[in-house]
């Protein structure tokens, strides 16, 4: 799914309802058979917490946060161990940071930019797919879990 949001968000400046919804059916699954009763309840009281916080960024405009990447981070937040919080913004940042860094060079490689001449995100002006960073992190915090780093 992130691999998904990451191409939607590339080329459309969108990422789908249904990829949100899909990676939240997969957490209700499997987080009831994986966590503890209480954890999985504080999971979802948790998400709730940062979809409230992200739609409050997105009234302020598609500057701070879009709609879409309020949903998709309340729905990967399902997936972030609470202890792990921090840690997880602090890998955030470096992936946002790299991410964008890669993003605007990328844009200006002009092999890169025939190949994908149809994305939206190069013509976005300041905004940037922030998608691609959320989803990137998640990949990486969840690979640098099961590594046990």
């Amino acid at each position: 799914m992130c691999l998904y949001v990451t191409w939607t968000d590339l080329s459309r400046m969108r990422i789908p309802n249904l990829s949100v919804l899909i990676l939240i059916a997969i957490f209700a699954v499997a987080g009831l058979f994986l966590l503890p009763l209480e954890v999985y309840a504080m999971c979802w009281v948790w998400a709730l917490g940062v979809l409230v916080v992200g739609f409050l960024m997105s009234t302020i405009g598609p500057i701070a946060i879009g709609a879409g990447d309020a949903k998709f981070a309340a729905a990967l937040s399902l997936f972030i161990a609470k202890g792990d919080g921090m840690q997880f913004l602090v890998l955030f940042a470096g992936v946002l940071l790299a991410s964008w860094l890669v993003h605007r060079i990328a844009g200006k490689i002009t092999l890169i930019r025939k190949a994908t001449a149809t994305w939206a995100s190069w013509e976005a002006g300041k905004l940037f797919p922030m998608g691609v960073a959320l989803a990137g992190t998640l990949i990486l915090y969840l690979g640098l879990g099961a590594a046990q780093i």
